[in-house]
C-alpha cells in the first residue's frame, strides 16, 4: 500500500515539483492550492502525511496545522512544513502548533523522501 501525501502550496511550480518528486518516490500524491483547499480535501484524501507551505492566501500554514490538530481523528497525522522561511521563531511556533518537521525550500528530493519514509514508519 502506498503512502498518501497531501501537499498544500500556493505555488503551482512547487506543487508540480512535489508531485513529480514524491510520485517518483513511490508515493500517492494529492495537491491543494492553499490552506482552505487543503482542509477541504483532507477527508477525501485521508493522507498519511500533510506537507504545507506557511505563506499562502486564504489560510496560511499555521491555520492548516491548527485546524488539523483540532480534529481528534488527525491527532497523530504527521505534518511537514515546506517553506522559504528559516526564522527560528517561526519554526518554534510551527512545532508548538503541532508540526512534525520543517523543510526549507528549495528542497532536496532524496532528503524529502527520506524524511517522509522516516515519519510514516508505523
Amino acid at each position: 500500500m502506498s503512502i498518501r501525501i497531501l501537499a498544500i502550496d500556493d505555488s503551482r511550480t512547487i506543487r508540480e515539483m512535489l508531485r513529480h518528486c514524491l510520485t517518483q518516490g513511490g508515493f500517492e500524491v494529492h495537491v491543494a492550492e492553499d490552506g482552505v483547499d487543503g482542509i477541504e480535501k483532507l477527508p477525501e484524501v485521508d493522507p498519511d502525511v500533510v506537507i504545507t507551505d506557511i505563506n499562502m492566501p486564504r489560510m496560511d500554514g499555521f491555520g492548516v496545522i491548527d485546524t488539523i490538530r483540532a480534529a481528534a481523528e488527525y491527532a497523530g497525522l504527521p505534518i511537514l512544513v515546506l517553506t522559504t522561511e528559516s526564522a527560528q521563531d517561526l519554526k518554534d511556533r510551527a512545532r508548538k502548533s503541532g508540526a512534525t518537521g520543517w523543510i526549507v525550500k528549495p528542497f532536496d528530493d532524496a532528503k524529502l523522501i527520506g524524511t517522509i519514509r522516516r515519519i510514516t514508519v508505523a
